[in-house]
C-alpha cells in the first residue's frame, strides 16, 4: 500500500479509529481499534497510540504518515475546531495535521458521519419501523441517541446527497401528556434549561427512570384509571455513568416495572421527536434511527410505541404513516461516513 488514510468515531464515551486504502474503487481495512474515550486526557494520546500499535502490524504504516484523515466527532465544529460535548477533550484539524505530519485533516459532525454512511448501507444494516413511501431524491433525516443526542440532514442536490449536521438535540423538549408534563417539571426545577437530550440518551434514560422513582406513589388525578406501578417502591437512585446500561438490565433480565415503564416512557418521547423532525424537514426521503442505544433496544423499537408516537401528529397523521422509518443497526455507521468522506478528501482534495 502506497499510501493510507485515518478514519474516526469519536464520541463521549467511545472512539473507533481505523486505518485503510482507496484500492480497486474499494476501502480496505488495514487496522482497527476501540478506546475508550474518558480513558485518555486528549485525542492526540490516542492516535500516538493507534499509529503505534498499527505499525507493529504493517510496515508501510510504520514507514508512512497517513495522506488524509476524516474524524466524525461528537460537537458542533466551527473553523476546524471542536470542544467535545460530553467529553473534556478540544480537538483542532490543524494542530493535528502539523502534529502528526497529515497534510489533509477534517473534522466532522458525529451524525453527518452517520448520514454519509447511509448511502453505502446494505439491507442487513437497517430494520424498517415502517415501509412507508419513500420519494427518490427527498430529504431525509438521521437521528440517534448515545451518550447525546445526534441530528443530521440528507439534502438532494444535483446527483447526489449533501449533509447538513445540526445540533437538534439540543432543542427544548416538549411534553405530549401529563406524565410528562411532570417529567419535565422534574428536569426543570433541576436542571433550568431541559432540551431533548436530557431525555433521549443514555444519560436521558436514567434520568427518566429517577423521575418515575419519584413520582411514583403520588395522587395524579391525570394517571387515575391506569394501571399503576407494582415495582419497588424505593429502589436507588441511579447516578454512576452506566446508569442506562442499569436500567436495561433491570428492564429486560429483572423484568422491574419502573425500569419497563422508564423504557416506554423512553421509547414514545423518541418516536415523538423523530416524527417532530420528519415534519420539521418533510422527510419524505427517509428516517434514520441510529445512535449506540437503537440496536440494543430494537425489540422495543418495534413493539409499536415509537411509530404510534411518530404517527399521532393530528391532522398530519395520514402524512407520517407514508413515511419510511428506518433503525440503523451496524455500529460502525459513522466511521463507515467519515471513511467515504476521507476517501473523497483523497479523489477531490
Amino acid at each position: 500500500m502506497a499510501s493510507y488514510f485515518i478514519s474516526g468515531d469519536i464520541g463521549g464515551t467511545k472512539t473507533l479509529l481505523q486505518a485503510a486504502e482507496f484500492k480497486r474503487d474499494q476501502i480496505q481495512v488495514r487496522f482497527e481499534h476501540r478506546y475508550a474515550s474518558r480513558e485518555y486526557d486528549s485525542f492526540s494520546d490516542v492516535l500516538k497510540d493507534f499509529l503505534k500499535r498499527a505499525a507493529e502490524g504493517n510496515a508501510t504504516i510504520k514507514a508512512l504518515a497517513p495522506a488524509a484523515a476524516c474524524l466524525a466527532v461528537a460537537g458542533p465544529i466551527e473553523q476546524g475546531k471542536v470542544n467535545l460535548t460530553n467529553l473534556r477533550w478540544v480537538m483542532d484539524s490543524a494542530a493535528i495535521a502539523s502534529e502528526f505530519s497529515i497534510p489533509r485533516v477534517k473534522l466532522i459532525n458525529d451524525f453527518a458521519a452517520v448520514a454519509f454512511s447511509i448511502e453505502t448501507l446494505s439491507a442487513d444494516d437497517l430494520v424498517v419501523l415502517q415501509a412507508g413511501h419513500p420519494y427518490p431524491e427527498e430529504m431525509r433525516v438521521a437521528l440517534g441517541a448515545g451518550t447525546g443526542m445526534g441530528v443530521a440532514w440528507l439534502i438532494w442536490q444535483g446527483d447526489h446527497y449533501t449533509i447538513s449536521p445540526s445540533e437538534a438535540g439540543h432543542m427544548d423538549l416538549a411534553s405530549a401528556d401529563e406524565l410528562q408534563d411532570r417529567l419535565l417539571k422534574y428536569l426543570r426545577e433541576r436542571l433550568g434549561h431541559v432540551s431533548v437530550e436530557r431525555v433521549l440518551s443514555g444519560p436521558g434514560l436514567t434520568n427518566i427512570f429517577n423521575f418515575l422513582q419519584a413520582d411514583q406513589g403520588a395522587d395524579h388525578p391525570g394517571d387515575r384509571g391506569r394501571n399503576p406501578s407494582h415495582g419497588p417502591r424505593h429502589t436507588q437512585v441511579i447516578r454512576d455513568e452506566d446508569g442506562a446500561a442499569r436500567v436495561a438490565e433491570l428492564a429486560f433480565n429483572h423484568n422491574h416495572s419502573t425500569a419497563l415503564k422508564a423504557m416506554d416512557l423512553f421509547v414514545q418521547i423518541y418516536g415523538a421527536y423523530a416524527g417532530n423532525l420528519a415534519l420539521t424537514g418533510l422527510s419524505r426521503g427517509g428516517v434514520y434511527v441510529a445512535g449506540g442505544m437503537a440496536p440494543r433496544i430494537i425489540d422495543k423499537l418495534k413493539d409499536g410505541g415509537f411509530m404510534r408516537a411518530f404517527r399521532s401528529k393530528g391532522r398530519f397523521t395520514a402524512l407520517m404513516e407514508k413515511i419510511p422509518v428506518y433503525v440503523v443497526v451496524n455500529p460502525k455507521a459513522g466511521l463507515l461516513g467519515a471513511a467515504q468522506e476521507a476517501r473523497r478528501m483523497l479523489l477531490h482534495g
